[in-house]
């Protein structure tokens, strides 16, 4: 099919140019520990570890450690970088990320801390990519002599250290203060056009004038589809905007990519970005019920269910069979109540609209376990962090009953930064100022058929210096169960500092001790145990009762982050199972950024279907990271595949195992309650590839339908092997069935 490329303006995307800077991937040492003495030039530092800062410092031979740690690097400063530079008055230094907190010193004097925020190096959590400028005459540089630049970072929890690609030293380039904001929507028109305004901004003085370039790739072919140049002129007062649209797409991504070349410095930036594309078919507008087929409680706690349905409103909810105790609103779908009586119970949902009228099989649990699926729903940290506050948790509560709830989207579930900083006098917990009521907001949140979850930590503090539960755990329990929470992510975070280095028994016994303290309560907590996966905690994270323990470290929002923790879950597959699940962590889809500030998920389009396969196929808790307030369609289409989500939810529990593994691709398989299998082909490399089995292959031998499972269509095959074309970093999920 031929393309059509309308343009109207342009726009461009941000890429720092690092020509003649100095690598410092290379040379680094690191201790574990603090002193004041390291930041010191004169400090002898022979005697300390090289360290591959590509890594974390976990992966650097430190193991489980949280808490304090210096890396020091000796380097030389020519003075040819600014005699070569066309800007001579900064130098910038690039550190890769931080996880969590950093002070840098160069030659002994602090250049920078936080990337730029304020805090205590003890308290908040600044992760993330770092980047310095310090002016080229202050006296801490020693041109053309040997420096020491000593970066001491505090680790909360998790992955720790200073670690990535990014590492550099160089002068101040003239397109360090320009981006080019692409944080726009694209906008959806007819026959799969695309369009977006973007904009080339700075904060310098600078005035920029030249040629921005706009080029269209196809990558499965690497065809060039469309490319022009345009005079571009832009200042801090004046931003420069361009449109674009593109027409007549297929289901796939295809890669912009923006090149703005400064006419007076010949400076060039360059950024790619690829479009979106939708594979979720649109809803039909008959009834239509979603969500897990079992739904779990404990006898005499407090029943919450709302039905999952689609169709065009307004929608009529029955429910027939359901046991002594529990009533259904015919109007909003929500069942609650309370069951006194352990037992399965039978029952049969119906949702009818003007349309007709849809039913559904579906049993009620009532016995000694909880989350007989995943839990699905959504998590402030990755959007918010530490500035989370009520008025975001309502706004993602509204916006999930709107738009996600009727496909089983059902949690709300605060992360860390509601606590207070002081308990009260009898040692109960209570919320800071950002939550004036936190029982009110769980009323409001129960009323819309959702369910509230809150954070704590085992130890004195949380990652984020707040209050934990330590000896505090039966009052914090109560405290939970008087607010109606249904859901408590447990931290270890600062445990550190009252067992340093805990032993496996030592390891179980804050979670063992927090479970002792929600058992004494009437009402159902999920338990979601964080812990980063130290000691196997897939092993035994059902025995101390837990309903989901993380297998890793924090992710982000990186394809490298993504990838490395999802294809490593193979070894804990085996220990998923209904009401105790592995957790790969939260989802970075949508605009994220850890708060306040938020940005586009740097995944691509492609690595996001890849995402939600991967840890649907894994039967992950499936907790959304982004900011609720402003899920664009794209989003919103990945979140709502009910068969999609269905592989999530599967009554069986099943973990997805490692099928096949080379260089290039892998294919995960899950077996399934109906008897099917759900497969995920996963491209792993930068180029578009062909993907088969063999139909006598196990993995298919006996099934002879394939659905595409995104598409929600089955796939016609012919001959001895299934073969999927699959983009980079991308996926083909299905499901097989006889």
């Amino acid at each position: 099919m031929r393309k059509l490329f309308v343009l109207i303006l342009l726009c461009a995307c941000f890429s720092r140019v690092v020509a003649q800077d100095i690598p410092l991937t290379k040379g680094w040492k690191l201790a574990i520990g603090d002193s004041a003495q390291w930041a010191s030039p004169t400090f002898n530092d022979q005697h300390w570890a090289a360290v591959n800062v590509a890594q974390s410092w976990e992966q650097e031979g430190h193991p489980d450690y949280n808490g304090f740690g210096w890396y020091r690097i000796h380097i030389v400063i020519p003075s040819s970088l600014k005699e070569k530079a066309f800007l001579k008055d900064s130098v910038r230094i690039n550190l890769g990320s931080v996880d969590d907190n950093d002070e840098v010193y160069l030659n002994g004097k602090l250049i920078g801390r936080f990337g730029g925020k304020t805090g205590d190096i003890v308290k908040g959590a600044f992760y993330g990519p770092r980047t310095y400028t310090i002016a080229a005459n202050n006296p801490a540089i020693l041109w053309d002599k040997e420096n020491v630049l000593a970066v001491r970072i505090y680790d909360t929890g998790g992955d720790g250290g200073i670690y990535g690609t990014n590492f550099s030293i160089g002068m101040a380039d003239v397109m360090d203060h320009v981006k080019i904001n692409t944080e726009a929507d694209f906008d959806y028109g007819e026959r799969n056009s695309l369009s977006k305004s973007i904009k080339l901004i700075t904060t310098s003085h600078y005035n920029y004038s030249g040629k921005l370039g706009f080029k269209v790739t196809d990558p499965e072919t690497n065809s060039v589809l469309y490319e022009k140049t345009n005079d571009a002129a832009f200042s801090s007062a004046k931003p420069f905007t361009y449109t674009f649209e593109i027409a007549r797409l297929e289901k796939k991504s295809y890669t912009i990519t923006y090149t703005f070349t400064d006419d007076k410095s010949g400076k060039v930036l360059t950024q790619t970005e690829t479009t979106p594309y939708l594979l979720t078919p649109y809803p039909s507008a008959k009834p239509k019920i979603n969500g897990a087929d079992v739904f779990g409680a404990r006898p005499g706690s407090p029943f919450l269910y709302l039905i999952p349905a689609t169709g065009h409103k307004p929608l009529v909810y029955k429910a027939e069979g359901l046991p002594e105790g529990l009533k259904l609103d015919a109007a909003t779908g929500i069942i609650s109540g309370a069951v006194a009586q352990k037992g399965t119970y039978p029952v049969t949902l119906t949702v009818s609209n003007k349309l007709g009228s849809k039913t559904k099989d579906f049993s009620i649990v009532i016995g000694d376990k909880i989350g007989l699926t995943p839990a699905l729903g959504w998590n402030s940290w990755n959007a918010w962090g530490l500035s989370v506050n009520d008025q975001k948790v309502r706004t993602s509560a509204k916006a999930m009953v709107d738009r996600l709830s009727a496909h089983g989207w059902a949690y709300i579930n605060i992360d860390d930064g509601w606590e207070a900083d002081q308990r009260q006098p009898d040692g109960k917990i209570t919320a800071n100022s950002k939550f004036p009521d936190m029982k009110g907001l769980s009323d409001y949140i129960h009323s819309l058929g959702l369910r509230m979850g809150i954070y704590s930590s085992p130890g004195p503090r949380t990652c984020g210096g707040f209050l934990g539960s330590w000896q505090h755990e039966d009052q914090d329990a109560q405290t939970y169960a008087d607010w109606g929470v249904d859901y408590l992510k447990y931290d270890w975070c600062a445990y550190s500092e009252i067992v340093p280095k805990p032993d496996l028994d030592g390891l179980k016994k804050p979670y063992q001790v927090m479970r002792a303290s929600l058992d004494k309560i009437n009402r159902d907590i999920m338990y979601s145990l964080c812990q980063y996966g130290w000691g196997n905690v897939w092993e035994w994270g059902a025995e101390v009762g837990g309903n989901s323990w993380r297998t890793t470290g924090d992710i982000q929002d990186t394809w490298r982050s993504m990838s490395s923790i999802g294809f490593n879950q193979n070894k804990a597959a085996a220990f998923s199972q209904p009401g105790h699940f592995n957790d790969p962590d939260m989802l970075v889809v949508g605009k994220v950024g850890w708060g306040p500030s938020l940005h586009n998920t740097q995944l691509t389009f492609d690595e996001q279907y890849t995402h939600i396969s991967l840890w649907s196929l894994l039967s992950s808790p499936l907790l959304i990271g982004c900011d609720m307030g402003h899920l664009d369609r794209f989003t919103l289409n990945l979140l709502t595949n009910d068969e999609v989500l269905a592989i999530d939810q599967d009554a069986l529990g099943k973990g997805a195992s490692q099928y096949i593994k080379n260089d290039n691709y892998q294919i995960w398989v899950k077996e399934l309650k109906d008897g099917g299998k759900a497969i995920g082909l996963f491209n792993l490399s930068d180029k578009y590839q062909t993907i088969s089995l063999d139909k006598t292959d196990p993995a298919l031998n006996g099934f002879n339908k394939f659905r595409d499972v995104w598409q929600q269509k089955y796939i016609i095959t012919a001959g001895k092997t299934f073969s999927a074309k699959v983009a980079p970093h991308g996926v083909m999920l299905i499901k097989v069935s006889k």
